[in-house]
C-alpha cells in the first residue's frame, strides 16, 4: 500500500480472472469478478481489462467486435480503446450522435500462468 499523504491511501485487490492459456493473442474473454462483470482481451500477448457494459445503455461488449485495441459496442457502435477504457468514437442511433462516456478500465497483471485483474 503505498502512502499518498494522510488522508489518501492507494489499496489493490488482485483477484484471479483466468489462465493465458484460457486468452489467446487477439481474443477475448468475460468474466465476473466479485459482482463485476468484466471483459479481458489479450492484444499481442499483453492482458487489458475493463467494463464490461457500454456507459451508454449497458451493452455486453463481449458481443461486440474486437479489431486491434478496439472493441464495438453491439448496440449502438461506439468503440471504446480496451488498453484505456478510452471513448474512440460515439456510436449514433439512426442520424442521431451519442454522447458517450468511457468505460472504467482496471490494472491487469500476469504471473506465471494467471492473470489477475485489480478490482478495487
Amino acid at each position: 500500500m503505498a502512502n499518498l499523504g494522510p488522508w489518501r491511501k492507494i489499496t489493490m485487490k488482485y483477484v484471479k480472472a483466468a489462465r493465458t492459456s484460457d486468452l489467446t493473442a487477439g481474443n477475448k474473454k468475460k468474466v465476473i469478478l466479485e459482482g463485476k462483470e468484466i471483459l479481458l482481451t489479450n492484444i499481442a500477448d499483453q492482458y487489458y481489462a475493463i467494463d464490461n457494459k457500454c456507459p451508454h445503455m449497458g451493452g455486453s461488449l463481449f458481443d461486440g467486435i474486437l479489431e486491434d485495441s478496439h472493441i464495438t459496442c453491439p448496440k449502438h457502435g461506439s468503440v471504446f480503446d480496451v488498453k484505456t477504457g478510452n471513448l474512440v468514437e460515439n456510436g449514433k442511433i439512426l442520424f442521431l450522435k451519442l454522447k458517450v462516456n468511457n468505460t472504467k478500465s482496471y490494472r491487469v497483471k500476469v504471473e506465471g500462468t494467471d492473470i489477475f485483474v485489480d478490482i478495487d
